[in-house]
């Protein structure tokens, strides 16, 4: 049975991964040595790894599905403004459903928030 998929980013410099989703988003780190940090919040979890060969390809863009959109905007708006992308920067409803914010690293990494709730869900809740 899957219980979790877990991408690897890859970063000329892991400490630029480190400040998007250690001091930015908040996660934790797990593990570190010289060339990889394994981080994690909640059940969300990652591979920094370091390397300039793989690191000169495409930026990826992570989406991150969440119950407490609010919550986590104000949390990661109130420590790193700096991160918001400026796309996206606000909790935005997009056409196809969900409630979203992003992420941007110096790198291009994007981090996509993503909340699927009706907005009659959002409302009711204490």
């Amino acid at each position: 049975m899957l219980t979790a998929l877990i991408p690897k980013v890859f970063y000329e410099d892991v400490e630029v991964g480190v400040d998007l989703f250690v001091d930015g988003i908040g996660m934790t780190v797990r593990y570190r040595d010289e060339d990889l940090v394994v981080v994690q919040r909640d059940n969300a979890k990652l591979y920094l790894q370091q390397d300039t060969q793989f690191a000169k390809g495409d930026r990826p863009e992570f989406a991150i599905e969440t119950d407490d959109i609010d919550a986590v905007h104000a949390d990661i708006a109130g420590r790193r403004p700096d991160l918001l992308h400026p796309n996206l920067s606000r909790i935005e409803r997009r056409d196809w459903g969900p409630r979203e914010f992003a992420l941007l690293d110096a790198t291009t990494v994007c981090v996509v928030f993503r909340d699927w709730r009706p907005d009659e869900e959002i409302s009711h809740r204490s």
